[in-house]
């Protein structure tokens, strides 16, 4: 079984910056997408970013020019810089894969606190 171990979150203040990273292991063969979407309290879980294997990107507008997403494709990891980061970007953040064939993997989520 494939799956996706997330890292980086964490408590920020606004204006701060993080970088979260997902790591794609075990059985996840033509991984065709890579994104972040995120829910925040009360909320539905939303799309921030994505990447495909061959580079194109997809921004949710609330957060471009101030988050780049990135990828290693040879490692099937995915980054998200977040910069300029906002209180209403505090989430919990989901790392998401999606293969050439339809499936999906989600990871666990990681706390993201933008607060002073």
């Amino acid at each position: 079984q494939g799956q996706l171990v997330e890292s980086g979150g964490g408590l920020v203040q606004p204006g701060g910056s993080l970088r979260l990273s997902c790591a794609a292991s075990g059985r996840i063969a033509s991984i065709f997408y890579m994104g972040w979407y995120r829910q925040g309290l009360g909320k539905e879980r939303e799309l921030v970013t994505l990447i495909t294997n061959s580079g194109r990107t997809n921004y949710a507008d609330s957060v471009k020019g101030r988050f780049t997403i990135s990828r290693d494709n040879a490692n099937n990891t995915v980054y998200l810089q977040m910069n300029n980061l906002k209180p209403e970007d505090t989430a919990v953040y989901y790392c998401n894969a999606r293969t050439l064939i339809g499936d999906a993997y989600w990871g666990q989520g990681t706390q993201v606190t933008v607060s002073s």
